[in-house]
């Protein structure tokens, strides 16, 4: 009996379980949201930071599934996404239902903080427990983002090309380089991840190099396919894929030390205008179809076993990704980053 009463008050203190015992089996994925009220709530609100064209092509999906409810979208890079949702929150305005960040240190701040609405979905079993938050449901990596090296092949060889990270730093490519700007997740993690790699001084090559920083890997391939870039670094392999597609100018260098990578951390936003909308896209998302939409919309790589590779692209698993060890020293280096990295972009 006593060890009944332990074992009833451990699972009384854990937590409560936010997955159903029973989830609904719909189209393809399975739900624990009462679907009737998500279609009274009759709206879905996401920010993110993916393109806009892209991430409302993957949001018609839903739609197509889910025709009473109508999504919109925000988009923003990583930084000034968490800033607005931040401002949101300390003014009482509670306008976002699912959020994507981009930036891990941004989700591990937000989770510290209280602001996710804890929501374990039955697709999360589909997931390693290194791509869920800890504990379970506050947010899941609902995909992955890789960046190599990307150049112009009408300017610069295969042969010419840069061949691992190292090589950015030749002062032949001086001016003529392009990288994200610090409101960048994936270019904090690459940042952190190749500054320990290559030790602290990595970074300090860059400062001659004069680096061109923008917001989006849309226009770091619009400026390297019209020949004002000659080199793109911290360049996404989902960009190349969609350039690729559209048959424009550009190569891509997989370095043989590794592509950076960042995941993107999904979760539902405490105090969510339209939770039960949320809850059911976050299903929906997280299952097989969100991903394979996604992935076609996006490019990007999925982290189920079971979903597709990007169009023209392979799979996450047959690439040496490098990846953070330590998520929080990625959250508590943020401030060093951001003056590092204004200061070798010139920015600040």
């Amino acid at each position: 009996m006593r060890a009944r009463w332990l074992f009833l008050t451990a699972l009384l203190f854990a937590g409560p379980a936010f997955a159903c015992p029973n989830p609904r089996q719909m189209d393809g994925f399975r739900t624990c949201a009462d679907v009737e009220k998500a279609e009274q709530e009759g709206k879905l609100v996401l920010y993110a930071t993916d393109p806009e064209a892209a991430s409302e092509t993957m949001l018609a999906r839903f739609h197509d599934a889910f025709p009473k409810i109508q999504p919109t979208y925000l988009r923003l890079q990583g930084g000034a996404l968490y800033a607005r949702v931040l401002a949101e929150r300390q003014g009482g305005v509670y306008t976002v239902d699912v959020l994507q960040p981009a930036d891990m240190g941004f989700a591990l701040d937000f989770q510290k903080r209280g602001g996710y609405m804890r929501y374990e979905s039955p697709e999360m079993a589909a997931y390693k427990s290194e791509y869920q938050s800890t504990p379970a449901g506050d947010y899941t990596w609902g995909a992955m983002v890789v960046a190599g090296i990307a150049y112009n092949p009408r300017l610069v060889s295969e042969a010419e090309a840069p061949r691992d990270w190292p090589d950015i730093m030749n002062p032949k490519w001086a001016d003529a380089i392009s990288a994200k700007v610090t409101i960048s997740g994936l270019q904090h993690d690459t940042w952190f991840v190749l500054r320990a790699k290559y030790g602290n001084d990595f970074w300090a090559g860059m400062a001659s190099q004069h680096v061109h920083a923008f917001d989006s890997y849309v226009q770091q391939y619009d400026h390297l396919v019209n020949g004002q870039d000659k080199v793109a670094f911290t360049a996404q392999y989902s960009g190349y894929l969609a350039m690729k597609a559209k048959g424009a100018p550009v190569g891509f260098v997989i370095p043989p030390s590794g592509l950076t990578a960042s995941p993107q951390p999904w979760g539902i936003v405490k105090e969510a205008p339209h939770p039960n909308a949320a809850q059911l896209f976050m299903d929906w998302f997280l299952g097989l179809p969100g991903q394979s939409a996604n992935v076609k919309a996006q490019f990007t790589h999925s982290l189920r076993p079971d979903a597709p590779a990007p169009p023209g692209g392979v799979k996450a698993t047959e690439f040496k990704l490098l990846l953070p060890d330590d998520w929080h020293a990625l959250e508590a280096s943020h401030g060093q980053y951001v003056k590092e990295w204004n200061k070798l972009t010139g920015m600040r």
